[in-house]
């Protein structure tokens, strides 16, 4: 049997809607299995015998594990991989891999416009013109705010953290940052706290990942050190913000602007922060272009093909980098 024929008869499960592209590439190399949804309640004798791998936008918790005794890798679309049980995953000796890097420029590109559209107003000077106030009422106020003179802090710096650092220096912007540990070698002020760093900037770009370890860690405190001529911008995940605090916040000045691309509960955006007039919104479109999601696409398949073929992953999250390929009977 050749290594395609092999492929052909690995079963990939599937739950949901899933990028087209790669849909197409699984449909064409292994063999899908549809699936509603990633609920263990729909899976049925056949996945249980035999799925070897889920490919999904995330959201592939322990019970939905458990329910497929041959499960060898989840492959996450997607840099974040928190709504992914991977401490049951490492425990249950299974791989799960996420799409880093192929999406670092895009996601750094958004948070620099998010920010200049939201310093700049101009998601309110493009509604000006287009409902016709330019001609009845004149030319757009001036803004209030501008990049120039900020001092920028980034609170994840990783690969996306650093992308957005490079920009931000590109605009003659100082930069410093908070991390669990500080970056070995990187060159940008450090804060051991993310208050610390809230009170030494007055531009906050959040790009921290999901999880327990940061729920809810831009908060009130955080939100009052940052000032009253404060701009938050969150790029990273929505579980990281204290929503109403943040929209406390944005209308009672004790920051000035907020511009946000994720939500706690996507897709729905708290009324608070819709009706705030200083709050840019995004619908999570960071890494939203055709160019970059296919190559997400290709970088989730490619992590299977690996897997199956070469019995290594390209991309494995660390907290399973050291699951090892099972041995499962009757199968390659």
């Amino acid at each position: 049997m050749t290594k395609a024929e092999h492929l052909q008869t690995v079963a990939i499960l599937v739950p949901g809607d899933f990028n087209d592209h790669a849909v197409d590439r699984i449909e064409h190399t292994f063999r899908r299995i549809k699936i509603e949804r990633a609920d263990p309640t729909l899976v049925t004798d056949e996945m249980r015998s035999n799925v070897r791998a889920i490919a999904s936008f995330a959201g592939i918790n322990a019970a939905m594990m458990d329910a497929l005794p041959n499960l060898e890798l989840v492959a996450s679309f997607g840099v974040g991989y928190d709504s992914v049980d991977v401490g049951h995953a490492a425990a249950k000796n299974i791989m799960v891999t996420n799409t880093p890097d192929v999406l670092t420029e895009e996601v750094a590109d958004t948070a620099i416009g998010l920010l200049i559209n939201t310093v700049r107003e101009l998601y309110n000077a493009e509604r000006w013109l287009r409902d016709g106030s330019w001609v009845r009422k004149g030319n757009y106020p001036l803004s209030r705010l501008t990049l120039r003179g900020r001092r920028v802090g980034i609170f994840g710096m990783g690969r996306i953290g650093k992308a957005i650092a490079r920009r931000l220096e590109a605009f003659g912007l100082p930069v410093a940052y908070h991390n669990r540990r500080q970056v070995e070698g990187l060159g940008y002020q450090y804060h051991p706290t993310l208050k610390g760093l809230a009170e030494a900037v007055d531009t906050l770009i959040s790009v921290a990942p999901g999880g327990a370890s940061t729920e809810r860690a831009v908060n009130a405190e955080i939100l009052s050190a940052l000032g009253a001529n404060g701009v938050f911008v969150n790029i990273g995940r929505g579980s990281t913000v204290d929503e109403a605090a943040l929209a406390a916040a944005l209308a009672n000045g004790t920051i000035a602007a907020a511009g946000l691309d994720v939500f706690a509960d996507e897709p729905n955006v708290p009324k608070a922060l819709l009706d705030a007039p200083n709050a840019s919104l995004l619908p999570h479109v960071g890494s939203a272009s055709d160019h970059t999601r296919r190559a997400m696409a290709d970088l989730c398949v490619d992590n299977l093909v690996s897997w199956f073929t070469g019995r290594r992953p390209l991309t494995p999250v660390p907290e399973t980098v050291n699951v090892k390929a099972k041995a499962i009977p009757g199968k390659v």
